[in-house]
């Protein structure tokens, strides 16, 4: 019943979160049971390819939540998210790979492919462990957490903000772009981790694997989301608000501000590597071109054109963009990035608050109207007047 209570009033009043949960809800019924239960010849079957997209749309809508919740209540612009997103994918990845075995090309049973290939003698002792789905997991929580840890507690601790964390955070995401395309640090060089065959014994290539773990990244998507509700509507979340809105007003009260914002980005980095783990599966490969600053930036248009400080309106945004990004790229492929440099221009100029705040303008100027129309009608209507007797 507490727990009950507790989603109730974190819930309370925002019919877009309610949305959002309903809809996947709906999505984790219906998708999966379209794709394995209907006949493929049926114009309601749902194709695995399309199964693998919708589920790549939840983990970049995951993904765009947790900016969301440093950007939007915390007031960081991170221009590194796709690191932490990288990172979680890596970890995941490592686990697939050692699960390949004597399956490979080269069929060394303890040894990935790529490292056969540049004469590796033996598994690096960081690879260690990534046998086991429990380790992989804990590294795909701690890994980014860590980073983000480190980075946040020098930054924050420096008092860096602005434009300056910002350029920061971009040159951690490129530092590790350039050291992930080494084939020395042992991840596969500019080729990456790919290959993968199964995931806890299941074929990879399955229609129901993927099927669980489109319900997966859904359910990651809802549990993610109301944890960063849970945060924003707590004490801790209006403290967060009030770092954004004036920082040094905030650290004259008496708040340990740079503990504040540290904690908030670390629990954004840890939703961010849960994206990059679940995502790896579903489009079979990681490489280091996921740790571009092209892909961070791009996160940042999505939760603009969403709605920055919803939460659900930076999940919206990222499946409206990368639906958008998949149809550009196969119609017209060199205009996309064109279309989404003007997007993002569009929606800093005219709907700065994005479609969210775009479809609220719209409501309340309805509501207006009708209750003006109300109004009118009713002065309109003749008096009623009662004659007396005398009359």
């Amino acid at each position: 019943m507490a727990h009950q209570s507790l989603v109730l009033t974190m819930m309370k009043n925002d019919k877009g979160g309610i949305t959002l949960l309903s809809i996947l809800l709906a999505l984790i019924i219906i998708i999966p049971g379209l794709n394995l239960f209907v006949a493929h010849d049926s114009v309601f079957h749902i194709t695995t390819y399309t199964l693998t997209l919708l589920g790549k749309y939840l983990c970049f809508a995951l993904l765009a939540v947790a900016l969301d919740l440093v950007w939007g209540y915390c007031g960081i612009l991170s221009l590194g998210h796709g690191a932490f997103f990288a990172l979680g994918g890596y970890a995941m990845g490592m686990y697939l790979m050692r699960q390949i075995g004597d399956r490979g090309v080269y069929g060394n049973p303890d040894l990935p492919d790529f490292m056969v290939f540049l004469n590796w003698s033996e598994l690096p002792w960081y690879w260690q462990g990534f046998d086991m789905f429990w380790f992989a997991m804990l590294m795909v929580v701690l890994v980014p957490g860590l980073l983000a840890f480190i980075f946040g507690w020098l930054a924050f601790r420096s008092r860096v903000t602005g434009v300056y964390l910002s350029i920061m955070t971009q040159a951690l995401t490129y530092a590790l772009l350039l050291a992930f395309f080494r084939n020395e640090m042992g991840f596969g060089g500019n080729n990456g981790l790919t290959d993968f065959k199964d995931i806890l014994g299941f074929n990879l290539q399955a229609g129901s694997t993927r099927a669980v773990i489109f319900i997966a990244s859904a359910v990651a998507l809802a549990t993610g989301y109301l944890i960063c509700r849970y945060i924003v509507t707590s004490k801790l979340g209006r403290v967060v608000i009030a770092i954004r809105d004036s920082e040094d007003r905030a650290r004259f009260i008496g708040y340990k501000v740079e503990s504040f914002k540290l904690w908030v980005f670390v629990v954004s980095a840890v939703l961010a590597g849960i994206a990059g783990a679940l995502y790896v599966p579903q489009v079979g490969i990681i490489n280091p071109g996921e740790f571009s600053p092209l892909n961070s930036i791009e996160l940042v248009v999505w939760v603009a054109v969403g709605g920055r400080a919803t939460l659900y309106g930076a999940a919206l945004g990222a499946v409206a963009v990368n639906y958008g990004k998949t149809y550009f790229t196969a119609a017209l492929p060199e205009l996309w990035l064109f279309a989404l440099g003007a997007l993002f221009i569009v929606v800093t100029v005219f709907m700065p608050k994005g479609l969210v705040g775009l479809w609220n303008q719209i409501r309340r100027k309805h509501f207006r109207t009708k209750q003006n129309l109300k109004i009118e009608k009713k002065s309109e209507e003749p008096l009623n007047t009662t004659k007396t007797g005398d009359e």
